[in-house]
């Protein structure tokens, strides 16, 4: 639904985005993660026509960005991370101005509208000025805009930037509804937890580049050169300790509160495994061995990292 091949875009002498090569399949969710001014919203603004790149190409359901940029459009739905909106009308009258600039037929417009405001939670605030809404709300009428001419394509830019905790969740639940609908989305966030509950697919992005692209899973084992263990016991920590200490198999180990030592192994699920099985056969009371996910935050650091230095 969404390919890029060699995008690039400079600014006089600072490469903004750098060959960048990416496919999206029909029906997923692409998170972007990247610091501020790693690419993120420049690659959007490309694909949501308002750019144009230097040099590349990037196709949206088949059509060339700046070559069918018409067509393009009515694929779409763009919400950038700062967007305007109209405070002196009301809500109602804030869709219907969208929905007939998408030449929505009048006679739909009245259902179209209600549907919308009822899918991110906004039922209710038909009558109430843009201006009185919080920030929260002003974010799901924006996603409530981009979706009144039905797009396949959802391009959303930080739609969490600067929402309080409940406002995130509640901004979280509406994507994965509109992910349940088939929806293509393609969104940046510095929230990384949320996007591995939400992507089916993550690329990381710095200094314009893409640096990494997958499933989370398969990131993580890009950049994951040992598994990280949790060994609990029911007594004789520090002798454990000590004999992990002097294992192959084991990097390094750190001490953690109570009967618990964590340990780096080298390696996967068969070293981990011998690793418990000589603890067992030393005579360690083992009561518990598991092992530790390594989250995304700090998949990004070490990636991005690497990347500067």
């Amino acid at each position: 639904m969404i390919k890029t091949v060699g995008l690039s875009k400079n600014y006089k002498n600072v490469a903004a985005l750098v060959d960048l090569d990416l496919t999206i399949d029909g029906g997923t969710v692409f998170g972007f993660i990247g610091p501020n001014g790693a690419g993120k919203t420049t690659a959007m603004s490309i694909l949501a026509t308002l750019l144009a790149p230097t040099k590349g190409k990037a196709f949206v359901g088949g059509y060339e960005v700046t070559e069918q940029p018409a067509e393009v459009r009515q694929l779409i739905g763009y919400m950038p991370d700062f967007f305007g909106v109209y405070d002196n009308l009301k809500v109602e009258e804030y869709l219907d101005f969208y929905a007939q600039a998408y030449f929505v037929p009048a006679a739909r417009r009245p259902g179209l509208i209600k549907d919308l405001l009822e899918l991110v939670n906004l039922s209710g605030k038909e009558d109430a000025y843009v201006d009185t809404l919080s920030r929260g709300m002003k974010q799901r009428l924006g996603l409530a805009r981009c979706l009144v001419h039905s797009p396949q394509v959802l391009i959303l830019d930080e739609p969490a930037s600067g929402l309080d905790p409940r406002a995130r969740v509640e901004m979280r639940e509406i994507l994965k509804e509109l992910r349940k609908m088939g929806k293509t989305i393609l969104i940046s966030s510095h929230i990384l937890l949320e996007l591995t509950e939400m992507c089916d697919t993550i690329g990381i992005i710095e200094q314009g580049r893409l640096v990494a692209c997958g499933s989370v899973e398969d990131i993580i084992a890009q950049v994951k050169s040992s598994n990280v263990v949790q060994v609990s016991l029911l007594n004789r920590e520090d002798e454990a300790g000590a004999f992990l200490a002097q294992h192959p198999l084991v990097t390094e180990i750190k001490p953690r509160e109570g009967q618990n030592i964590l340990i780096y192994v080298k390696g996967g699920e068969e070293e981990n495994f011998r690793i418990l099985s000589d603890l067992i056969n030393a005579g360690f009371p083992v009561s518990g061995f598991a092992v530790e996910r390594e989250n995304l935050e700090k998949v990004f650091m070490k990636i991005t990292q690497e990347v500067v230095q």
